[in-house]
């Protein structure tokens, strides 16, 4: 265990010298999935704190970032698609940053709609289940969950930080860095965090009060 929090430590100290390349070689460390853990879950009590302090937050950070995000992506194909067949004119950059705003909508859009339960449903399914049942099979969503957002927080964070290390650029761009973008990823997945554990709160006050612990999730809904 000393040596786990030794390699741990050192991932924390690469990170306070943000230097890319300190940071990129220490994420290949085990060290780096201990730290992974405590930034999920730790960065996800601090969100779900957010959220009980500003009610507006929770009602709209996900989706906004979502919407907003598709809106650019929509507005560019559209804006460059005219200028290329009318105007014979395009932005290099038109065609490569599209793709990385869509990684930024499907994530946080992902966090929404786990809030919402509409992954791992099985509502048919699990309305016929009696009330333990629902319980152990709601804990079980929360769980994995957590520990999927655990491996992309650690995994995504080594990519990000690569290419960091590697200065990689946006292609089309000069100075647009890669990593900018990619860095949404575990953000992502640390809010997804948080909505998890939002859920976990609220099924354990519904199996306590005798309310219902399965309802129709409904995709956009509230």
């Amino acid at each position: 265990m000393g040596e786990k929090w030794s390699a741990a430590m050192a991932v924390v100290a690469a990170l306070q010298t943000n230097d890319s390349w300190e940071i990129s070689q220490a994420m290949r460390r085990p060290g780096a999935w201990l730290v992974g853990f405590v930034v999920t879950l730790g960065g996800g009590l601090i969100v779900l704190a957010l959220y009980k302090l500003i009610p507006f937050l929770e009602r709209n950070l996900d989706r906004t970032v979502m919407v907003t995000s598709y809106l650019v992506i929509a507005a560019v194909i559209f804006i460059e698609v005219f200028r290329r067949f009318v105007l014979s004119q395009q932005a290099p950059w038109s065609t490569t940053l599209p793709p990385f705003l869509f990684l930024i909508m499907a994530w946080f859009g992902c966090a929404y709609n786990v809030r919402l339960r509409t992954h791992l449903a099985f509502a048919e399914f699990r309305t016929a289940m009696g009330r333990t049942g629902q319980f152990i099979c709601l804990i079980l969503d929360a769980v994995l969950w957590f520990v999927f957002s655990w491996i992309v927080v650690v995994g995504a964070g080594r990519v990000a930080a690569n290419s960091a290390a590697n200065f990689q650029i946006l292609l089309g761009t000069d100075d647009v860095l890669q990593w900018w973008f990619l860095i949404s990823v575990p953000i992502a997945f640390v809010l997804l965090t948080a909505r998890v554990l939002e859920n976990l709160l609220e099924d354990i006050h519904n199996y306590r009060s005798g309310e219902p612990m399965i309802r129709q999730a409904i995709i956009g809904g509230q």
